[in-house]
């Protein structure tokens, strides 16, 4: 009964920071339609960054404020390139994207090395919490809190904000949006911005329990690209659902079939297709 509590837990967590990188991905593929390969890099950077501010200042907060400056780096990308001439060529997307994760990467190894780093934990949560005869770290029950909390911040500006509104607008008819005075371009870069700031973010978030290391956006890039596929592309609600599925599969198949994980992701997510072939909560 303590194992699966446990393992429950740790899925859970892992789910959480797996919504905090799909969240964004899903909104940039689901709303814009650019197939951004590069957002699995924005977390490994925004992870070193945060590493490196912490390591100097000390401080987790303004390490995770570090982190958040991917959300700049994402609007540069898009400005210079995405937005212009490779806008609606898939396959353009493709190959840019993934060469910027690899220049990306290599960025990374030769700053920061190829040893693994691991972003220390705040004081505050560096603890341990007692859940009935489990031992359970503090932190990890903190990442869920604030994935919930980010959760509930996203889904009121989408639903119950003026820009909110205006973002909408935007994606469902972007000649009729133009036509009031709605600057598309404004709104579709601030779109890709906000994606690539909650990858950075998820980036500093997961530095403590995950760590840091090359080759890790590439297999964070995998699992929120499964997660999205899931849920169903430009869903919030998927994004969640899906997250949370792949974060207790991961972990229980880890535990119980340790030579079989990465087939457990991948068989979800063909079960899912064949049922719904746009995702739990995608188009039909």
């Amino acid at each position: 009964m303590d194992f699966a509590i446990t393992q429950t837990i740790n899925g859970v967590v892992f789910g959480m920071l797996l919504f905090l990188l799909a969240a964004g991905l899903t909104i940039i593929l689901g709303t814009m339609k650019i197939v951004n390969l590069a957002h699995g890099s924005y977390y490994l950077l925004g992870g070193y960054i945060g590493y490196t501010v912490a390591q100097r200042t000390h401080s987790f907060i303004l390490a995770c404020l570090a982190g958040a400056t991917m959300g700049i780096l994402g609007m540069i990308a898009y400005k210079t390139v995405l937005s212009k001439k490779f806008a609606r060529d898939e396959l353009a997307q493709v190959l840019l994207t993934f060469g910027m994760l690899m220049i990306i990467s290599d960025v990374c190894r030769w700053v920061w090395g190829g040893s693994p780093l691991a972003i220390p934990k705040p004081d505050l949560l560096a603890g341990t919490i007692y859940l009935g005869a489990i031992v359970f770290p503090l932190y990890r029950l903190a990442v869920i809190i604030i994935g919930l909390l980010i959760l509930a911040f996203v889904w009121w500006f989408q639903e119950k904000t003026k820009y909110g509104a205006i973002v909408r607008a935007g994606v469902d008819d972007e000649e009729m949006s133009q036509g009031v005075g709605i600057n598309i371009s404004l709104v579709k870069t601030l779109i890709f911005s906000m994606g690539a700031l909650l990858a950075g973010f998820a980036g500093v978030i997961g530095g403590p329990f995950v760590g840091l290391s090359t080759g890790l956006d590439m297999d964070i890039l995998l699992l929120a690209i499964i997660v999205v596929i899931i849920g169903g592309m430009g869903s919030l609600k998927g994004a969640l659902v899906g997250a949370l599925l792949i974060g207790l599969i991961d972990s229980f198949g880890k535990s119980l079939l340790p030579e079989l994980s990465i087939f457990t992701l991948f068989f979800a997510m063909v079960i899912v297709l064949a049922i719904k072939p746009g995702g739990l909560f995608g188009a039909k």
